[in-house]
């Protein structure tokens, strides 16, 4: 299985944290059991129902190992937007880290959002605001499809059915400092952040997974276009790397996308 072939290409490098080492584990464990079949899974005194182990795995290393979405704040209390919750493991990774913050996390698909409460209730996780509703631009509902693991979408077409929505810009208003806004939406995050460009002023930090889906156009440049326009500075990478990307258009497992970024904005 590819998750195997790769993270034991970096077993060095992950051997030398004490995350590292328990993806190790967990990939041990976990990884080759079917997809999108529940299970429960323990990680350090953490027990979560995951819809999809693989999807869980590749979850860990982004927030535990790489820490994707570490920032500092001079706030006693800093306040953190999760958009595209899932589960609940980037909860996780935010209570662990920044022990006093207000967390508000959204969460559009309501099987998913289940298992996310859930997985808080059992863990004793408190102080989270739980949104069963897609961040969109409007509050009219948006239609969603669902593939019960990492990657529903509004493009998805599969169990497509109509989700109540909140408009993300007018909970960003209501902010005076938002110290984190993770954005982890399958494809809506290039419509949610048009519409939020004049609401991003007193964000300081923002994570965007950024994603291209096949038959619709690539709005890479929307999205820069609106952090440039909000005074962020900003990184990018992908995991996603193609061999001869000019001939080999597809990620070879993807059927979906053709491109997914990570993007790290940030203020001097």
């Amino acid at each position: 299985m590819w998750v195997f072939r790769f993270l034991f290409t970096e077993t060095a490098r992950l051997l030398r944290s004490e995350e590292g080492r328990r993806l190790l584990g967990l990939a041990v464990r976990y990884g080759d059991r079917p997809r999108n079949q529940a299970i429960d899974v323990t990680f350090g005194p953490y027990r979560f129902r995951v819809p999809d182990p693989l999807s869980f795995i590749w979850q860990y290393r982004e927030i535990f190992v790489d820490e994707f979405y570490k920032f500092t704040t001079t706030s006693p209390n800093p306040v953190i937007f999760d958009c595209g919750t899932n589960i609940g493991t980037s909860v996780v990774y935010f209570r662990q880290n920044y022990p006093t913050a207000r967390i508000v996390a959204f969460e559009a698909d309501e099987h998913i959002s289940e298992i996310l409460q859930q997985n808080l209730r059992q863990n004793q996780i408190s102080g989270v605001e739980v949104i069963t509703k897609a961040v969109w631009t409007n509050e009219e509902g948006i239609w969603f499809g669902s593939d019960q693991a990492d990657s529903a979408s509004i493009f998805s077409q599969t169990d497509r059915k109509l989700v109540p929505s909140v408009r993300l810009r007018d909970a960003l208003l209501r902010e005076t400092r938002i110290d984190m806004l993770k954005m982890d939406i399958e494809g809506a995050e290039t419509a949610v952040l048009t519409d939020c460009h004049d609401a991003l002023a007193h964000v300081q930090n923002l994570f965007v997974e950024f994603h291209a889906y096949l038959d619709h156009p690539q709005t890479l440049a929307d999205v820069m276009k609106v952090l440039e326009g909000s005074g962020f500075r900003y990184y990018i990478n992908t995991s996603q790397y193609r061999h001869a990307p000019l001939v080999n258009q597809r990620y070879k497992g993807n059927d979906s996308m053709d491109l997914q970024l990570n993007i790290f904005a940030y203020r001097n």
